[in-house]
């Protein structure tokens, strides 16, 4: 598991950036979701 954690985080930071991007993107949808009943 440790050699696992190394070889992300040597990873270039483009990778590291677009998983970052890729989670941010998942939580708004996860948020807009949660809050769509609120709305209707």
């Amino acid at each position: 598991m440790i050699d696992t954690v190394k070889t992300a985080l040597n990873r270039p930071n483009a990778t590291l950036w677009q998983d970052a991007v890729g989670a941010l993107s998942l939580l708004v949808i996860l948020m807009g979701v949660l809050h769509l009943p609120s709305l209707v």
